[in-house]
């Protein structure tokens, strides 16, 4: 009885002093062996650590907080098993408690796992507004902000099952990949639905769901042949963070002391001119007030978020990852990631976020750019996103009497700066995203318009991505706040009255604009001339654009008329690209098209062609 009551308090003893392990596992056969766990309890760095199984411990770090303590193991060579670490008083010399640890089998193949690229078209969605596929998680007693669909920046319920139960429909859409904004764990006490202040990062917020539920849909998606990556927040936590509310050390977060605005001058990172002081506000100013700014320079924390990306690529079978706020990180630091990463999986894409309004500057943020060869730094990060094609569709498609400078000219010129690019394939092209303004919502709905977007989008280089309800004729305005263009899907709750989500419960308009949609990414998913092929592309004339995908095995021509009126061209201007092609067939309406010397269409309309 006594011996019974012993090992229960020993046992007791031992669940109250370590509060936190992370990562919380791992995995035998890493390409780096080096492993560093934290331990978080109280006073925990007063007791000597070993480790069973005769694992080596290569180091020990203590901060200046007592709670924390930070052990390196090898795990070279080491079987998927279990071992035990024990912590002795120092004093005493005796195991104060215990902490068991597990190295698991890796999948077959993991580390050479295939990404996403330009042969895919990728859906983004705030979780929080597609569907809410169970209604009891809406709400946590853990968790601050509970849900409330009357407020427009409120959490409306929207969660991981919700994602699951529509995977047909993004299947019939066209979708390979899929982007969710971030579901770890964001304990706000308000605006909490964006999940980019997040709290605990090994974590997923429990009203999206669980741990297990986030595998359980990359392993659905997988059966179906689709993607799920991660986005991923490298540049700051936030305040509801509990490592933010006990400091593992005070240069954890960037300190001024305490916080300081970023200025959101992402150009003092290469520019030779910029000031010390300008440059440190950029990279170590907080983001807003309640997101706190990491401190990569710092080894613990670099270490912490480069084995915490790994653990879930690992651990969730993810395919990729968007990067947040890229450009505002440590550069140095965030390439060390990124190369971490990389290194671990060759073939893995990351596409960062790098919201710039020049190509140069866009391009030094790509893996062996070109740009930032010349001051010898390299991010390693594969993919960024191509800002400036986003701001040429901003207003394009309204300007319908060409110049020098307006209509079909901002596209063509965007694509004659590819050269500045390492690998214009790898860049992520899109419309709009959570952060932009709603294309349906500038363009008033005009569905011509939504046309010309979207075959651009569908047949230039690059990896096109959708935001969510946009291919129903979604809008939201923007000048009324974020949530205005990051609405509800309609159908996505079980009290909604239109369900877009089934043909049947589409209106007219909503079919309109999904039907093209479908159609437009179904037709693209087997064309690998548009995924890798060479684009030839004509100078715009009377805002008329016309370019070509080509290869070795096919080509496509697509025409752009942007002017209000009906337009007529010479097909022997294009006879580098047209050959002896005699007619193409138009994909969207079936209809063969002669291109032995004119091509007509209407204003304001577009044809693709597969020349035959």
């Amino acid at each position: 009885m006594k011996k019974t009551l012993l090992f229960l308090l020993i046992s007791l003893s031992s669940f109250a002093q370590i509060d936190k392990m992370e990562p919380p596992f791992w995995y035998a056969g890493m390409h780096n062996p080096e492993l560093q766990i934290m331990f978080y309890g109280k006073n925990i760095a007063q007791y000597q650590a070993s480790v069973s199984n005769n694992v080596i411990i290569k180091n020990v770090v203590k901060t200046e907080n007592p709670n924390y303590i930070f052990i390196t193991i090898d795990t070279r060579n080491l079987p998927a098993s279990e071992f035990v670490f024990s912590f002795k008083n120092k004093n005493k010399n005796k195991v104060a408690f215990t902490k068991k640890y597990a190295l698991k089998e890796r999948r077959a193949n993991s580390a050479q796992r295939k990404s996403f690229d330009a042969s895919d078209m990728m859906y983004l969605i705030m979780p929080d507004r597609f569907a809410n596929g169970n209604p009891k998680n809406d709400s946590n007693a853990e968790l601050n902000e509970k849900a409330d669909r009357s407020l427009p920046g409120g959490r409306h319920g929207g969660d991981i099952q919700g994602i699951e139960n529509h995977l047909d429909y993004l299947q019939e859409l066209g979708v390979t990949a899929l982007w969710s904004t971030p579901l770890c764990e964001d304990n706000d006490k308000g605006y909490s639905y964006h999940t980019y202040g997040q709290s605990d990062v090994y974590r997923i917020d429990p009203r999206y769901g669980t741990n297990e539920e986030y595998v359980h849909l990359s392993a659905e998606m997988k059966k179906r042949g689709m993607k799920l990556i991660k986005d991923y927040v490298t540049n700051h936590w936030g305040s509801e963070h509990w490592m933010f509310k006990d400091l593992p050390s005070y240069d954890w977060f960037h300190q001024f002391p305490g916080y300081a605005q970023s200025n959101y001058r992402m150009t003092t990172q290469f520019d030779t001119n910029a000031s010390a002081i300008d440059t440190r506000y950029c990279m170590d100013g907080w983001f807003v007030p309640s997101m706190p700014d990491l401190n990569q320079s710092n080894p613990l924390v670099l270490n912490y978020i480069t084995q915490n990306a790994i653990w879930w690529i690992e651990y969730a079978d993810l395919d990729g990852f968007r990067v947040d706020t890229y450009s505002y990180n440590d550069k140095v630091a965030i390439a060390k990631w990124t190369k971490a990463i990389t290194n671990e999986y060759p073939y893995f894409n990351i596409v960062a976020e790098v919201w710039m309004h020049d190509q140069a500057q866009i391009s030094y943020w790509q893996k062996d750019s070109p740009i930032s060869a010349i001051q010898s730094y390299n991010s390693h990060v594969p993919s960024v996103m191509d800002f400036t094609l986003h701001d040429a569709f901003g207003n394009v498609f309204n300007e319908d009497n060409a110049s020098w400078n307006d209509g079909m000219i901002k596209i063509y010129d965007n694509f004659t700066n590819d050269f500045l690019y390492a690998n214009p394939n790898n860049l992520l092209t899109f419309v709009e995203n959570h952060d932009t303004g709603r294309f349906n919502q500038n363009y008033r709905n005009d569905f011509k318009k939504y046309q010309m977007a979207m075959t651009l989008l569908a047949t230039v280089r690059g990896i096109p991505q959708l935001y969510y309800g946009s291919e129903i004729g979604m809008a939201g305005d923007k000048g009324k706040g974020d949530a205005d263009i990051r609405q509800d899907f309609p159908g996505g709750w079980d009290s909604d009255a239109n369900n877009a989500f089934a043909k049947s419960g589409r209106t007219a308009e909503q079919s309109k604009f999904f039907d093209f949609t479908a159609k437009l990414f179904q037709w693209r998913k087997n064309k690998e001339v548009l995924h890798f092929g060479k684009m030839t592309h004509y100078i715009p004339e009377d805002n008329v654009y016309v370019y070509f995908r080509h290869n070795d095995k096919e080509t496509v021509m697509v025409v752009i008329n942007n002017a209000a009126e009906a337009k007529t061209i010479k097909t022997s201007r294009f006879q580098e690209n047209i050959k002896t092609f005699t007619s193409g067939k138009d994909i969207l309406s079936d209809k063969k098209i002669d291109l032995k010397e004119t091509i007509s269409l209407d204003g304001k309309s577009v044809l693709i062609l597969e020349l035959k």
